[in-house]
């Protein structure tokens, strides 16, 4: 694990102008952009402008961009290239397969209650247009103890075709066991089950190997733990299923065509999925989001110190009355979320109100509403000093309700 002094740590967060003066817990919202991505998009486009926006020279340069970035990000994530897909976000990338897929009446997809709501509505169009069944299990609970994968295998019925779940759910902070659930899928009878995973509290965040993992499906963004510019994402699709998968999304990127400009069919690699003109400036700004994450260390390195501050921050609100942690233990992820119990139930006053304070005191939280709470979000950017901050801040926040309490 990389430990370096606090004053080199110091020097590499001013390389992210949104971390000064101020104690960021949000980057499972979105990451801070480090000044090198602003400066990438900045130039690009001024290069876009300059050089002429529609020109053969700026065409070719900007798709060298997109096989640049297609590059970097296969690397990342220990996949091809040809097998990724460049999208907007995590839910143009869920929302390929899920409407890929030649669902018939009677099919069942399996998610658990932790997923996205716009992940949740998609599926619940899918029942309403194609009479396709929906499961949900019960992930939640087993924040304070049990086995995820017993819960989510034994929800999966005859006629399951798709499992959908976050690799990192993003409530609370637990991170699911992606190789054993595709095993468990992929050997399931009297038909495989294929997974489909959202990826955008993992990529950034913990070292991925997809490739090896077996997952059919695994859509990321690089707005949140890359630090990336909001607007870009990407999706993996598994080679040996591409083919299954139709195009839902349709522009000159998806299609192969003629001599006279007529499609002839649909591209052979991960661009199928794509559709038209992008924000091509987004795409160098996230190169360099992630090559100043790699200045620091690698990316098991920056896990290990991420899952140091959330053992700290997580070990600090055991010792506050009155607080609840959602996880039971120390979760494997930067993402802490806790509750403020009052007669045995959790107050969403306090929630917002610890929230809300600490943003006019330089201190950035979230509220979830499922379960209602408040999420803090460490990244390897943290300092140990700033998770301290955070628990006097949610310390005094609770003693000072408890001093202006009216006597019963």
């Amino acid at each position: 694990m990389i430990d370096p002094s606090s004053l080199s740590l110091d020097q590499h967060r001013r390389q992210f102008p949104a971390l000064a003066h101020k104690h960021y817990f949000n980057y499972g919202g979105q990451g801070p952009m480090p000044a090198a991505a602003i400066a990438a998009l900045h130039e690009t486009q001024l290069k876009i402008q300059t050089d002429g926006p529609f020109s053969a020279a700026v065409n070719r340069w900007l798709q060298q961009l997109g096989a640049e970035t297609r590059t970097v990000l296969a690397h990342a994530l220990q996949i091809s290239p040809d097998n990724l897909t460049l999208t907007e976000d995590v839910t143009v990338g869920c929302n390929i397969p899920l409407w890929g897929l030649d669902w018939q009446a009677g099919d069942r997809i399996l998610m658990t209650d932790c997923e996205h709501p716009g992940i949740v509505a998609t599926v619940a169009e899918l029942r309403r247009r194609f009479g396709v069944e929906i499961d949900t299990c019960p992930v939640l609970a087993t924040a304070q103890g049990g086995d995820p994968l017993t819960v989510i295998t034994d929800h999966l019925q005859p006629r399951t075709r798709l499992l959908v779940i976050s690799h990192i759910l993003w409530n609370t902070g637990q991170m699911l066991p992606l190789a054993d659930l595709v095993e468990h899928c992929h050997g399931h009878r009297p038909d495989p089950v294929w997974v489909l995973v959202d990826g955008a509290q993992s990529v950034g965040m913990v070292p991925l190997d997809l490739t090896a993992s077996e997952v059919d499906f695994y859509a990321f963004t690089g707005h949140k733990w890359c630090c990336g510019p909001a607007g870009l994402g990407g999706l993996y699709v598994r080679p040996e299923i591409r083919d299954r998968i139709a195009p839902t999304f349709i522009g000159w990127r998806s299609i192969t065509t003629d001599g006279q400009g007529n499609p002839t069919g649909w591209n052979p690699n991960g661009q199928r999925y794509e559709v038209a003109t992008s924000d091509y400036a987004l795409m160098p700004a996230l190169q360099a989001a992630l090559a100043v994450h790699d200045q620091w260390g690698t990316a098991q390195q920056r896990r290990d110190r991420i899952c140091h501050l959330s053992t700290q921050l997580w070990q600090g609100l055991q010792t506050l009355e009155g607080i609840h942690c959602i996880m039971a233990t120390p979760p494997p992820s930067g993402l802490v979320s806790f509750q403020v119990m009052e007669g045995g139930q959790p107050n969403r006053d306090r929630h917002t109100q610890i929230v809300q304070n600490g943003e006019t005191q330089g201190i950035f939280l979230r509220t979830l509403l499922h379960p209602h709470c408040v999420r803090a979000c460490v990244s390897y950017l943290t300092l140990e000093s700033e998770v301290e901050i955070l628990l006097d801040h949610i310390r005094q926040q609770i003693q000072t309700v408890r001093i202006h309490r009216p006597v019963q």
